[in-house]
């Protein structure tokens, strides 16, 4: 293998799909426009996110690179985390590993069933840690309708940051809602002057809810996992759940737990590896 094939992993965490490269071995200069080739469905190895394991930066395991499809960085991805957290986790033997994000540190740990739990730390809920472009004392629902005035199809979301921004709206049916026309204007709002990912969210119970997502920087995903962080969160400050539900996504459920003893949120679910392989050497060159 040289530096011009670079060695990589397909992962994914409930349909959430990432081109792994871990640039500890071999380090590679990584463009938006290489990002994009390499995220590209047709041309490229195709995925949501380009995720990059490096060398930790402030004593941690690893630190863990996000990059969306369109070549953007965001700072925090929650199936993304669950997966590299295997990675380590087995390349260490370790119990748990400490995976440094530009969001901020998440724990991962191995939990029952072959599953992964990562510990995405506290909620940011102030309108400025989010952030918002106007004050909001009450970031539990704010003021955004979508429809006709007065009849919106959707108002109200509750917006939180789990390393990155997001706003949760709770509807009667997440199925009935056309996320695909909607997400991109609500995700370039604004309100939201770092854009963000947009939710729909359903009450099933107590303890179930279900939610789609358009995510920024990516649009429509099988699953998000700061979405679902941020949509157990949204639902629980709006007293409208427990503290620790199942969030079903399209691609499948993860287990979400507001711990009110440190105001940490766990997410438990599964990391897939799908196969390895190696980077096109004219998929660089093209991108150069």
């Amino acid at each position: 293998m040289t530096a011009m094939t670079p060695h990589f992993l397909k992962m994914n965490g409930l349909g959430n799909d990432f081109v792994v490269l871990d640039l500890r071995r071999e380090p590679i200069t990584l463009s938006e426009a290489l990002t994009r080739a390499i995220a590209d469905r047709e041309k490229g190895v195709g995925c949501d996110q380009l995720i990059t394991i490096e060398e930790p930066r402030n004593g941690g395991d690893v630190f863990m690179g996000i990059r969306n499809a369109d070549g953007s960085t965001v700072g925090a991805c929650g199936n993304a985390a669950r997966c590299i957290g295997k990675l380590i986790l087995e390349e260490t033997g370790k119990d748990a590993v400490l995976i440094e994000t530009l969001g901020g540190n998440t724990v991962a740990r191995h939990a029952e069933g072959g599953n992964i739990t990562v510990d995405m730390g506290e909620p940011r809920l102030g309108w400025n840690e989010i952030p918002l472009s106007e004050e909001f004392q009450d970031t539990r629902a704010i003021e955004l309708e979508v429809g006709p005035l007065g009849n919106p199809i959707m108002h109200s979301p509750g917006v939180v940051n789990v390393g990155n921004p997001h706003a949760v709206f709770f509807v009667d049916d997440v199925d009935a809602i056309d996320l695909g026309r909607i997400g991109p204007m609500l995700e370039n709002h604004p309100l939201f002057p770092e854009r963000a990912n947009i939710s729909v969210a359903q009450i099933l119970s107590p303890t179930h809810i279900k939610i789609r997502t358009w995510e920024r920087g990516a649009g429509l995903t099988r699953a998000c996992g700061t979405a679902a962080c941020a949509s157990a969160v949204a639902a629980i400050r709006r007293r409208k759940t427990e503290r620790k539900m199942t969030v079903s996504l399209p691609g499948g459920d993860l287990t979400i737990e507001w711990r009110e003893a440190d105001n940490h949120i766990h997410m438990t679910g599964a990391a897939t590896l799908d196969y390895e392989g190696t980077l096109d050497p004219l998929l660089l060159a093209g991108a150069a």
